[in-house]
């Protein structure tokens, strides 16, 4: 039997499919073809080889087939997720997120023992779990799939796959919430996760520096206000101003120098300028 063979080439099959630079339908679509198909050609073997000890079943079915059966249940959740997914309007794209996160954060919670058995390595449950003779003691739990191929699943099989599948759904939501905070819409660009820049400086120097691209030009150009400059530079630096208005009047009563900021700026660049002629 070529389990081990058609498991160990899944992941680069999965990479070719997503160096592809498809849209997302397309690549889960694709995605779960291939998972499909392996599955399918692993239950055909079951069918006709059996396995030759309790070990080996317990083994194809508690890490073998999850290889698989683990990527087809993650690539189903976001294709069924990006169907759904809001076209437009920020708020509800959000929202339609922290929903999906919440109702997995729910599938954790109430699998807090299985998921403990799982991550701490246990293996004194494992032939009730994971052979097929226990499949009408351990009854299914908190799955979709009601009804399981006596000779192809086991009590706890699907369990595992969703289990794990979900723990990449985590981090797909954190990443799709992260894009659509940024004002992608809930895109990719170009695949990658855009992180913000730490704001090192204060809110008042924030302030000076976004009146200053403002009376530099940058507004009459693009037709911006201040409000919008400062929002297109919160989608670059990690940093929520506060109270604009108010801080430039009191940039504005400043006694001595009204561009602390600026002169500081000014400062640092003819520093390191003449470091560089030295």
């Amino acid at each position: 039997m070529n389990f081990e063979l058609l498991s160990a080439q899944l992941p680069d099959q999965l990479e070719k499919i997503k160096l592809q630079d498809e849209p997302i339908l397309k690549q889960a679509k694709r995605s779960i073809i291939l998972c499909r198909s392996i599955l399918s050609e692993f239950k055909k073997q079951v069918l006709e080889f059996g396995f030759k000890s309790l070990g080996d079943e317990i083994k194809f079915f508690k890490e073998t087939k999850q290889l698989p059966l683990k990527e087809l249940i993650y690539f189903s959740e976001i294709h069924s997720f990006e169907i759904q997914f809001p076209k437009a309007d920020k708020s509800a794209q959000l929202k339609f997120i922290r929903k999906k996160i919440k109702k997995l954060n729910r599938f954790f919670l109430y699998n807090l023992d299985f998921g403990q058995y799982i991550k701490s390595g246990s293996t004194h449950f494992d032939e009730e779990y994971f052979t097929r003779e226990h499949l009408d003691t351990f009854y299914i739990t908190t799955s979709k799939f009601y009804f399981q191929d006596p000779d192809f699943c086991t009590p706890r099989d699907m369990l595992l796959g969703k289990y794990k599948a979900y723990n990449s759904l985590v981090e797909y939501m954190n990443h799709k919430k992260l894009k659509v905070k940024n004002s992608l819409n809930g895109s990719y660009l170009n695949g990658k996760q855009i992180e913000k820049i730490d704001w090192p400086f204060t809110n008042t120097d924030w302030v000076e520096f976004v009146y200053a691209l403002y009376a530099a030009g940058l507004s009459k150009n693009n037709k911006l206000s201040i409000v919008k400059i400062s929002k297109l530079l919160q989608e670059i630096f990690d940093f929520e101003p506060k109270d604009i208005y108010k801080t430039f009047q009191d940039i504005k009563n400043r006694k001595n120098s009204r561009t602390l900021f600026l002169d500081q700026l000014m400062t640092s660049l003819l520093t390191e300028m003449a470091k560089s002629e030295e």
